[in-house]
């Protein structure tokens, strides 16, 4: 039996709901999420067990912050969630992002999602923005 789009959109919305709290802390099992969740860019991308390599240093490059579960995120449909606003990061030092990963903000920070993106090179100054919709997490 598949998951229908209504019982996988309520999933992905419990599943956000606990892993992406919009302040303080929410338990998901054993673990401790802290808000708020931050944005890391990779140049090499991780996988299901082992963290990707986050850009290096250069620019004024830092994790973005302000992935609100409560205003960031749009309604869930057919099994995703996305967001709903822009995310971006000015003053890009010159690299290849190829992925994105969600970090909570504990005392040693827990990866929580990533996925792997189409590549863009920045040039040392750029701003690097991920539109309304383009970061989502989905059951499939």
């Amino acid at each position: 039996m598949a998951i229908s789009n209504i019982s996988g959109s309520a999933m992905v919305d419990a599943l956000l709901n606990a892993l992406h709290p919009s302040s303080g802390t929410a338990t998901v099992g054993t673990k401790t999420i802290t808000a708020p969740i931050k944005v890391r860019l990779m140049t090499a991308n991780g996988s299901d067990t082992a963290a990707g390599t986050e850009l290096g240093s250069g620019g004024s490059y830092v994790a973005a912050t302000g992935i609100n579960i409560d205003t960031n995120w749009a309604a869930s449909s057919a099994k995703s969630k996305a967001t709903n606003a822009t995310v971006s990061q000015t003053n890009m030092p010159s690299a290849t992002v190829v992925g994105v990963e969600l970090w909570d903000s504990s005392g040693t920070p827990q990866r929580i999602d990533w996925g792997s993106m189409t590549s863009k090179t920045t040039t040392s100054g750029d701003t690097l923005s991920f539109t309304s919709g383009a970061i989502s997490v989905a059951i499939t």
